[in-house]
C-alpha cells in the first residue's frame, strides 16, 4: 500500500504536527513549504528552524521547496508521488496583513488551493484530502449573536448557542477581512471537489490552533505571541472589546488526532468547525491570567480603543457534528496546558528573554 504524506506548509503549527503525527504511523512524509511565513510577517514569522527539525528528527521526511502558487510544480510533484494522503495547511493566515497584499493573500489561499485540488483529482482521486479552513469564514455574523458582558469575557447569552458556532452557520453577507473572503473561496472548492467530483475532502474550521512549534507574530497566533510577549516583557496591544473577547483554542496534537481519523473514515465534501470547544475557550484578560501563572511574570498591555475589521467578539466551536462522525475523537490537551507547553517551549527557544 502507498503510504506517502503530502503536507503542504509543513513548517508551521499544524503542518510539523501533521508530519510528526503521520510519521509514526508508519507514512513516508513529504513536505511543501517555502518559509512564506517570514515573507509576510518577517523575521519574527520564520519557520526554518522547524524544518530543520522535522529534517533531523522525521526518518525518510523529504522537504520540497515550494510555492502552491506554483500551478506546474504542483502539478507535476503530486503527479510524481501520488501521496495516499493531502493535507493543505499552507495559507497567508493573517486578515490584518491581507489587506496589505491582496493579491498575494487570494493567489496564496485561494488559487493554490484549487492547484492542489486540481492536481489531487488528475492524481490521486481516491486519496483523502484535508483542509485547514478557518472560522473566518463565518466572517463577523457570529457578532449578531446576543451576548452577555461578564467580568472577564463575553459569551452567547442566546442559548442555542450555548455549546458554540455550529457548522450550519451563515457565511454570507458579513465582513469577513480579505483573508476570511480568501478562505471562504478556498473552503467552497474543497467542498464542491467532494460534493462534485466525489474526492474525499473536508474543510477543518479552525478556531485558535495553537501550540509549542507555534512561530506566534502580533497579527496572527494569538496564545504564541501573548506568551512571549510576556517572557520579554514586550507591550501586548488589545484592540477593543475590553480585552473580553473569547477564542476556542485546540492543541495542534488533537488537530493532528482528528486528521488521523478522518483518513480512516474518510466522507466526500464535509466540513467541521475544530476548535478547542467551550471547555478549551478563554479572553485575552484570562489568557494573562494563566500565563502569568506559569511565567511568574506580569503581563504587560497596553488597550487599543478600536477592534479589528472583521474581527469576532466570541466565538468558540460547537464539537458535536466531530463527536457524532468521529466518535473515538476528543480533546485530549487542556486550555492551561496548552499554555504551559508553549511557556516552556518559549523558553527553550528564547533561553536568553528577559
Amino acid at each position: 500500500m502507498n503510504k506517502i504524506l503530502l503536507v503542504t506548509g509543513s513548517s508551521g503549527l499544524i503542518g510539523s504536527e501533521v508530519c510528526a503525527s503521520f510519521a509514526q504511523l508508519g507514512f513516508t512524509v513529504h513536505g511543501i513549504d517555502n518559509n512564506q511565513r517570514a515573507a509576510f510577517f518577517g523575521p519574527q514569522g520564520d519557520t526554518r528552524w522547524n524544518q530543520q527539525r522535522l529534517q533531523r528528527e522525521l526518518i525518510g521526511f523529504v522537504h520540497h521547496e515550494l510555492d502552491i502558487r506554483d500551478r506546474t510544480g504542483v502539478l507535476a510533484l503530486v503527479q510524481k508521488l501520488k501521496p495516499a494522503v493531502i493535507v493543505h495547511t499552507a495559507a497567508q493566515p493573517s486578515h490584518d496583513r491581507a489587506a496589505a497584499i491582496p493579491f498575494d493573500d487570494f493567489d496564496t489561499n485561494a488559487v493554490g488551493t484549487l492547484n492542489l485540488l486540481e492536481a489531487a483529482r488528475q492524481a490521486c482521486p481516491e486519496s483523502p484530502f484535508i483542509h485547514m479552513s478557518t472560522n473566518k469564514v463565518y466572517g463577523d455574523a457570529p457578532n449578531s449573536i446576543r451576548l452577555a458582558e461578564l467580568p472577564t469575557r463575553w459569551d452567547y447569552a442566546d442559548p442555542a448557542y450555548s455549546h458554540g458556532i455550529p457548522e450550519t452557520f451563515s457565511i454570507d453577507q458579513s465582513k469577513h477581512s480579505l483573508f476570511g473572503a480568501s478562505k471562504v473561496a478556498a473552503d467552497v472548492m474543497v467542498q464542491e471537489y467532494g460534493r462534485y467530483f466525489g474526492l474525499p475532502t473536508c474543510c477543518l474550521r479552525g478556531g485558535c490552533l495553537t501550540g509549542p512549534n507555534h512561530s506566534g507574530v502580533e497579527l496572527h497566533g494569538f496564545l504564541s505571541y501573548l506568551v512571549k510577549c510576556n517572557l520579554e516583557g514586550r507591550e501586548y496591544r488589545i484592540f477593543g472589546y475590553k480585552g473580553k473577547q473569547v477564542r476556542d483554542n485546540i492543541h495542534s496534537a488533537d488537530v493532528a488526532r482528528f486528521m488521523q481519523a478522518f483518513v480512516a473514515a474518510p466522507r466526500a465534501g464535509e466540513v467541521y468547525n475544530l476548535g478547542g470547544g467551550k471547555a478549551n475557550s478563554c479572553s485575552i484578560l484570562e489568557a494573562f491570567k494563566i500565563t502569568e501563572k506559569f511565567t511568574g511574570k506580569r503581563q504587560v498591555s497596553t488597550y487599543v480603543d478600536q477592534a479589528r475589521a472583521g474581527d469576532h467578539i466570541c466565538y468558540y466551536s460547537d464539537l458535536r457534528k466531530m463527536r457524532t462522525h468521529y466518535p473515538q475523537w476528543d480533546i485530549t490537551v487542556g486550555l492551561e496546558e496548552t499554555i504551559r507547553q508553549i511557556v516552556e517551549a518559549w523558553q527553550h527557544r528564547a533561553p536568553s528573554a528577559p
